[in-house]
């Protein structure tokens, strides 16, 4: 699988993904697997593809924005004892940073386009 090159372009919605299982310990309900492809670099972010197939996994995110571009799902913010839930759908645009702990319920499949931050970037 090839990244993007300039000028170019590739359908986010079937881009093949190398995929591979979540790891035991993240997993709450399931057998959630991730699927992902590297895009680019541009002015010091990396963009890709990212999905996860039906499942309940846990997660420690990186600075991350990302659109979803197919599928339904949640995906909480556990802190402090408590949680907040963002519903999934596409064309919803969500903002994580780096050390929060979320939890992603998907019950077919949720793809996104993400972009993350390079490392020193200061938040905005």
């Amino acid at each position: 699988m090839s990244g993007l090159e300039p000028f170019a372009s590739i359908d986010a919605l079937t881009a093949d993904l190398a995929y591979e299982n979540v790891p035991e310990e993240q997993v709450v309900e399931g057998g959630p697997r991730t699927g992902a492809r590297d895009l680019a670099t541009a002015a010091g972010a990396e963009i890709g593809i990212w999905e996860l197939t039906a499942g309940t996994a846990r997660d420690i995110e990186v600075d991350e924005v990302f659109v979803v571009i197919d599928g339904h799902g949640t995906v909480s913010l556990e802190a402090d004892g408590g949680e907040q839930q963002i519903a999934l759908s596409p064309g919803v645009v969500c903002r994580l940073t780096a050390g929060m702990t979320t939890r992603w319920v998907v019950p077919d499949r949720l793809r996104k386009v993400y972009i993350l931050g390079s490392p020193g970037d200061a938040s905005s």
